[in-house]
């Protein structure tokens, strides 16, 4: 760890280390229990991305999953969701096996996924009418959720008439229209401007602070998953496997200005250490330079 910082978890006031005492005595609502995922590779082989994952979230808890490529986060949201089957292990919603995707959990992708022939509307409707609602329900269920996100006066437009950022507002209102008790996150603010991805960040609180809700969070942003986070699940790659779990020293609710404060520096730069370790000089890759240009210089 940089030796200007002092240790993360040196830096928790008693307010923080009592609220996260409470929240991990908080129901389970999701829990992995020795997960491992593999694929088929060349020559019969199989390639393991996940090994012996096993964790638990809290009712309302704010989970990130982070860590470098290959560990397989994403792979692992998709699990959670029930998009992609475990090779041997088990996912448990409030104690019952995940096998197929369900209305108790909400989607939201990195990739904007709104349906384009769809206005607003019908998109946030979409999901309600597939749980079996119907359509004059759907309808005001999702024009109350366009209110709350901001989007009222977009109802009756369509998605490409819209920026990124309100895309991906629909697309929350849309996983959360149905009342799931989970909402599972991949990398969603990813394809956004950097203005634009800080907007979305404290939205998304705004939201988690006033409905029961608890969500999985996977990107590869450090400063976004220390700013969102109650706890950072750290994977290893090349097989995935569980680094660390760091609890956040930081206090609720969060603020653009804890950016620059001690704890989450120090919060940053340990997360940055478990997933990015120094590359020690031996082990360093030699480049050859090669003078492409003469003698030549440019400015």
């Amino acid at each position: 760890m940089n030796s200007i910082l002092p240790d993360y978890r040196t830096m928790m006031s008693s307010e923080v280390r009592d609220r996260l005492d409470r929240l991990v005595r908080r129901p389970v609502i999701m829990e992995a229990k020795n997960v491992f995922k593999e694929f088929p590779a060349s020559g019969g082989k199989l390639h393991t991305v996940l090994k012996d994952i096993s964790f638990q979230v809290h009712q309302r808890e704010f989970l990130s999953i982070i860590g470098p490529s290959g560990c397989g986060k994403s792979t692992l949201i998709r699990i959670l969701a029930g998009l992609e089957t475990v090779t041997s292990g088990e996912i448990l919603l409030d104690r019952h096996p995940v096998v197929n995707p369900g209305a108790e959990r909400g989607m939201v992708f990195q990739k904007y996924t709104l349906f384009p022939w769809l206005t607003v509307c019908r998109n946030v409707m979409f999901g309600l009418e597939s749980i079996g609602k119907d359509r004059d329900t759907a309808e005001n269920i999702a024009l109350q959720w366009l209110d709350i996100i901001g989007l009222s006066k977009y109802a009756d437009y369509y998605p490409g008439q819209l920026s990124g950022g309100m895309q991906q507002r629909v697309a929350i209102a849309r996983a959360l229209a149905p009342q799931p008790r989970v909402l599972l996150m991949d990398e969603p603010f990813g394809a956004l401007d950097a203005q634009t991805r800080t907007q979305m960040q404290n939205y998304l609180l705004e939201v988690w602070r006033n409905i029961d809700i608890t969500i999985i969070f996977v990107t590869h942003d450090l400063d976004e998953a220390v700013y969102l986070s109650d706890r950072i699940l750290a994977l290893k790659a090349n097989p995935g496997v569980i680094h660390e779990v760091i609890e956040v020293p930081l206090p609720r609710p969060r603020r653009a200005r804890m950016l620059q404060e001690p704890e989450f520096l120090a919060t940053r730069e340990h997360v940055n250490q478990l997933i990015r370790p120094t590359v020690k000089r031996d082990d360093a890759c030699e480049f050859k330079v090669v003078n492409m240009v003469g003698d030549k210089t440019f400015l």
